[in-house]
């Protein structure tokens, strides 16, 4: 019997291979998001699951609106509309996961990196083989996604039998940090050359600390306009359009077809929470992990 995967695999295999191009950003994120899946069977999961939640969702939305005995122009509007619309924002949703994903593991690579230099750097003032230092690094799980990758090169060398610096570029060239990448391939290039590892990794951490300590100032300094904005925009302004409409409904209560009141109702419990959400979503997006 097929499982879910591989269902999904046997009925949109074709058209993945068709539309490839589309989603190349998907491709190209899945190894580095850490997502153990082959690209044509993600596609294909997204695509049956997709199908899956219209069909759902047509049946709750018919069964839904006969309870409610909506007219049938009104019904037909809503039994179009909605399907398809939530069918679409679980595609864009599982389209755009594995790129969040990646995201977040570079994020946490960067932070992480500075310390995990240093670290290392330290381990091989002891003449400890570069080997050995990776194995170490990945016992770490303080260090997030730093210690999976470094796993990865541990298993690479000791499960599949690659050697050490043909692993490291393997992990270098899927990881989701440029910045780690070209600390990995730095490594590779000052081993092959004959460099001196242990100053390779002080100069590397001294780098990166600094790239680290300038990250976080130039976001310190960003949150004081960002918390200007927010207190002009979105604590000032939906106040005073609030007492504006109070004032407004004493001396005419409507506005064209509109009510005031209903439109207080509006800013109060959906458009003021609408933007505090939106800019908590931008705000987590532009953030530096401290």
């Amino acid at each position: 019997m097929l499982n879910f995967k591989g269902f999904a695999t046997n009925i949109f295999a074709g058209p993945v291979d068709k539309y490839e191009s589309l989603f190349t950003s998907v491709r190209e994120s899945l190894p580095r998001a850490n997502i153990r899946i082959a690209f044509r069977t993600y596609m294909s999961v997204v695509f049956l699951a997709s199908m899956i939640v219209y069909i759902g969702s047509l049946a709750t939305t018919i069964t839904v609106l006969y309870l409610l005995k909506i007219s049938l122009l009104l019904g037909i509007l809503f039994a179009v509309f909605i399907p398809v619309i939530i069918a679409m924002f679980t595609f864009l949703m599982l389209v755009f996961y594995p790129v969040q994903k990646m995201s977040t593991r570079r994020k946490d690579i960067e932070s992480n990196l500075p310390f995990v230099l240093t670290h290392m750097g330290a381990v091989a003032e002891s003449g400890v083989p570069p080997y050995v230092i990776f194995r170490l690094i990945s016992q770490f799980k303080e260090y997030g996604e730093i210690a999976t990758e470094m796993g990865k090169v541990v298993r690479n060398i000791e499960t599949y039998g690659i050697d050490p610096l043909s692993s490291v570029k393997d992990v270098a060239d899927k990881s989701p940090s440029n910045e780690f990448k070209q600390v990995l391939l730095g490594f590779v290039t000052a081993t092959e050359s004959g460099g001196n590892i242990k100053i390779f990794l002080k100069s590397a951490g001294e780098k990166a600390l600094l790239e680290w300590r300038m990250k976080r100032e130039r976001f310190l300094e960003q949150l004081s306009a960002y918390a200007e904005f927010y207190t002009g925009i979105l604590i000032a302004a939906p106040l005073f359009i609030i007492s504006l409409f109070s004032v407004m409904s004493m001396i005419q209560p409507t506005i064209g077809p509109f009510g005031i009141l209903d439109l207080m109702r509006l800013s109060i419990y959906f458009l003021v929470p609408l933007l505090n959400g939106v800019f908590i979503v931008f705000l987590k997006g532009v953030e530096v992990e401290m």
